[in-house]
């Protein structure tokens, strides 16, 4: 037993045999409490080398002993997983991949996350047409109207979705706002059935929207991207065209979060594409920036 072993398509030895037996052990024991034994037999070790490695982890913090005997993960993993979703900035994140996609398109991107009770935008990137919007880093979305308010809304959990429900005001904007409870909360439905969402000139007249939403690594929607227009250059339907492309650019970014996609359909599954640059996907067809913001 031991000896030269493979790990992750590698063959390793010595250290880095060690150290790949240490991390294996680690994240066997995170799934449930292991034994001495259990341990020793996911490893192919002896019983003597898998003690000395569980010993070192437990004097490391990465590995508690249980009264039963078994080991389980240890506290200083959590302390480490709080540290990696602290450094996990959403504005920094995304940047990158978002000014391509503005670029891409010729049209606005946003970035909003959910901030207490607002959803505020993080992020903005204009695409290089003539128009400007009035949105600005820092302001909050209109929440009964912006898609990309709507497309957090639409994830959250019921109890806080309705103290943000009761904050919205209702508003009208434009013709087309929502104004009642009851119709934001049929719209949401819409939105986290298909999975993304829409402003059809509800918070500016002529100003179309759509959004994606944002996983981190539990797989909860607290922020989202959008790609908004004006109407006359880009209407909503060329838009919903889009979407495949921005849900795509959405899904890499919701990875670099830390989110893992589940496997099978569903919302919290990924789409097959692994890159936000895929050329089937691509339009440099430039239709012109946007007015509004969502």
């Amino acid at each position: 037993m031991g000896g030269r072993r493979r790990h992750g398509g590698r063959e390793l030895s010595g250290v880095s045999q060690t150290v790949a037996r240490a991390l294996d052990i680690v994240g066997f024991i995170a799934e449930r409490p292991r034994s001495l034994g259990e341990t020793a037999e996911r490893l192919g070790v002896h019983k003597s080398t898998a003690l000395r490695l569980l010993r070192t982890l437990v004097e490391d913090g990465f590995a508690r002993k249980r009264q039963d005997g078994t080991y389980t993960v240890g506290f200083r993993v959590l302390t480490l997983a709080q540290q990696v979703l602290d450094q996990a900035d959403p504005r920094a994140v995304a940047h990158p991949r978002l000014a391509r996609l503005a670029e891409e398109t010729g049209l606005t991107v946003h970035l909003a996350a959910l901030m207490d009770d607002q959803v505020v935008y993080l992020d903005k990137i204009d695409g290089g047409g003539p128009a400007r919007l009035r949105s600005r880093v820092g302001r909050p979305a209109v929440l009964h109207a912006a898609a990309v308010a709507k497309v957090i809304l639409a994830h959250l959990e019921p109890p806080r979705r309705e103290r943000l429900l009761a904050r919205a005001g209702y508003r009208r904007h434009t013709p087309a706002t929502l104004t009642t409870p009851e119709a934001l909360r049929a719209e949401l439905d819409r939105v986290a059935a298909r999975g993304w969402a829409e402003d059809g000139g509800e918070d500016e007249p002529q100003v179309v929207c759509v959004a994606l939403p944002l996983r981190d690594a539990t797989g909860a929607v607290t922020a989202g991207i959008s790609v908004t227009a004006l109407e006359a250059l880009t209407p909503l339907s060329e838009l919903r065209r889009r979407v495949p492309r921005i849900r795509a650019v959405a899904e890499r970014i919701s990875r670099d979060l830390g989110w893992i996609p589940k496997p099978g359909p569903g919302p919290d599954s990924g789409s097959d594409s692994d890159s936000d640059s895929d050329s089937d996907e691509k339009t440099h067809d430039r239709h012109g920036t946007t007015g509004g913001h969502s």
